[in-house]
């Protein structure tokens, strides 16, 4: 099956959001960050429409993956080398969607932030923030294209990638597109692991 993958535009965030909410309802670092089940989908979704909006699409490095009737199944969330970090800005536009999402555990989703940006490699990299497919679409192709078209770019530049794995089962799956796993990350300080993940340049 061929998967029609593109640049985000501004107005398919809401859309991408909403696919990414549902992707990661299972995922246990959203579960730890927002235990209540019958609202964790939308108010995922509504930190990655901030996270989008306000930091990762003026890098033009969100893609969407289409199916076959045109509507958005999956997306990938980069940042180009050097610009992984949010700026002061970046954080003050988002502050208010992720005071509804984390309500009373913002503070707590901020260092665990903080100790993810401490193990973050330095050196000049693609960093996969996030990635997901609809669950009704998974197994269809539309993850490993939206995976493909960026570490594509990555080989052609010669630049490594970087991503953290919130599950271990996906660590073999992401070892399949040249990734390594670096060890365990507990940025959260008792809640669940992370695995960081390293892709090295192909000119390595």
């Amino acid at each position: 099956m061929d998967v029609t993958v593109r640049p985000a535009l501004q107005e398919d965030i809401p859309a991408l959001a909403e696919v990414l909410g549902l992707a990661f309802t299972d995922d246990p670092l959203i579960a730890w960050l927002i235990p209540e089940t019958a609202t964790r989908t939308k108010r995922a979704a509504i930190m990655f429409d901030s996270l989008v909006r306000h930091q990762y699409l003026a890098d033009g490095a969100v893609e969407v993956a289409l199916d076959d009737t045109g509507a958005i199944v999956g997306a990938a969330v980069w940042s180009p080398p050097g610009k992984w970090h949010a700026s002061e800005s970046d954080l003050l536009r988002q502050f208010p969607s992720l005071l509804r999402v984390f309500r009373h555990r913002l503070i707590k989703a901020g260092r665990m932030s903080d100790r993810m940006a401490a193990a973050h490699p330095r050196e000049p990299h693609w960093y996969l923030a996030i990635i997901g497919t609809l669950p009704s679409a998974r197994g269809r192709g539309y993850g490993q294209a939206l995976l493909n078209s960026r570490l594509e770019r990555c080989d052609a530049e010669g630049s490594p990638a970087y991503l953290e794995s919130s599950k271990p089962e996906n660590v073999p799956y992401y070892e399949r597109f040249g990734f390594d796993k670096t060890g365990e990350l507990d940025a959260t300080k008792g809640g669940p692991l992370l695995w960081p993940m390293w892709r090295a340049s192909r000119t390595e």
